[in-house]
């Protein structure tokens, strides 16, 4: 298992971008309402950042072995890494997808559905980079040096 490159998560994002501007473009022009993003989606985001997070620093002295912390089985780090990596590319399509209809939504910005959903897309966006920079660091902690080589690093199951 290879490490995540931002470059997907860069792609995946401008493709999903390009699926929610072009979502909210063809509904405007179709039936002259615009999509509202709901502010539970937002907020689902920001919980899902912190929960990373959380699992991130709950896991740090454990993966890093440090004096008085059990260490983490291997197995329980490869699923760690894997939803970490699963976090960073869920979190990039969200971004991509929210930011795309919050731009959609600007000609509409001074209608109150308009303002609504670019205020609640781009909370929305910001709470999936937060995810996505959390998975991100999640996933930096499950690397292991391989034996007697400390500039080597895997992620665990690939070796």
């Amino acid at each position: 298992m290879s490490g995540t490159r931002v470059r997907m998560l860069v792609v995946l994002a401008i493709v999903a971008g390009s699926t929610g501007w072009a979502l909210v473009s063809l509904l405007f022009a179709q039936t002259g309402h615009i999509l509202t993003v709901p502010w539970l989606a937002a907020a689902t985001m920001w919980v899902l950042a912190l929960a990373v997070t959380l699992w991130a620093l709950l896991c740090r002295p454990r993966l890093q072995r440090k004096p008085g912390a059990r260490p983490m089985p291997a197995l329980l780090a490869a699923r760690t890494a894997a939803l970490a990596m699963a976090a960073s590319r869920t979190g990039s399509l969200v971004t991509g997808f929210y930011m795309g209809v919050a731009l959609a939504a600007l000609p509409q910005r001074f209608t109150p559905a308009g303002a609504n959903t670019i205020w609640a897309g781009v909370a929305a966006t910001a709470g999936s980079m937060g995810l996505v920079a959390a998975a991100l660091w999640l996933e930096r902690m499950c690397r292991l040096p391989l034996d007697g080589d400390d500039t080597t690093i895997v992620m665990p199951g690939s070796g």
